[in-house]
């Protein structure tokens, strides 16, 4: 369990960071953070802290479905919303557009690593995947059904609210998937021994991309979502 902790925590700091690395490359964004620009954009709080409080509200979600969360899940809604405050400010925000597309790049591949080692640990999914998983297991529907249904609704509401969409949050939805699909194996050792063997995850969680990915779902396990 200590070992796994010092993996998690360090994982999903990266992966605020990552997010920051894409939030000041300003050519589009994920959906739930295209959802918590949206929202600072009204308010006036820090994507970071939105990160988080948005995060415990999908957890309230899965009372209904029947989830339960695990550390995993907690250290998500704590960690990653600092991990992005810490990162935007460390980094300045790029002018030219070589360095907005460079910082977007760094982003989603630092992204996939964080998403590496953080699922890797095993200690719980996430809020919002989790909440895709529960969808999945109250009611039977494909994973990508409900992430795609999910994703969708809080990219338009951030969008119209003023969240940032453009050629990264497309970029984002189309590459993450696969990015993930090398990262994963890195770094869990079960994933790597499914693949040895051909076989397909038995646990829904492991059919999900990576907190607040795209509609795409890693390629190594979409025949069991589907």
């Amino acid at each position: 369990m200590t070992f796994r902790l010092l993996r998690l925590i360090p994982g999903l700091l990266l992966y605020g960071v990552a997010d920051a690395f894409m939030i000041r490359a300003a050519i589009g964004v994920d959906p739930w953070t295209v959802f918590a620009q949206g929202v600072s954009l009204r308010t006036g709080l820090g994507i970071g802290l939105l990160t988080n409080l948005i995060g415990l509200l999908v957890l309230l979600l899965w009372i209904p479905l029947r989830q339960k969360p695990g550390a995993g899940t907690v250290l998500n809604i704590l960690l990653v919303g600092p991990g992005i405050e810490l990162g935007l400010w460390l980094l300045p925000a790029p002018e030219s557009l070589w360095l907005r597309i460079l910082f977007f790049t760094i982003g989603i591949l630092l992204l996939a690593v964080a998403s590496g080692i953080y699922i890797g640990a095993h200690l719980g999914p996430g809020p919002r995947d989790g909440l895709m998983t529960g969808i999945h297991r109250r009611f039977g529907t494909p994973i990508w059904v409900g992430r795609t249904a999910v994703e969708v609704s809080v990219l338009a509401v951030g969008w119209l609210l003023g969240g940032n969409v453009g050629l990264g949050t497309l970029a984002f939805a189309l590459l993450i998937g696969p990015l993930c699909n090398v990262t994963l194996p890195l770094f869990d050792r079960a994933l790597r021994a499914e693949r040895r063997t051909g076989r397909a995850a038995d646990d829904p969680e492991a059919l999900t991309t990576p907190e607040r990915g795209g509609p795409a779902e890693v390629a190594a396990t979409t025949r069991r979502a589907r």
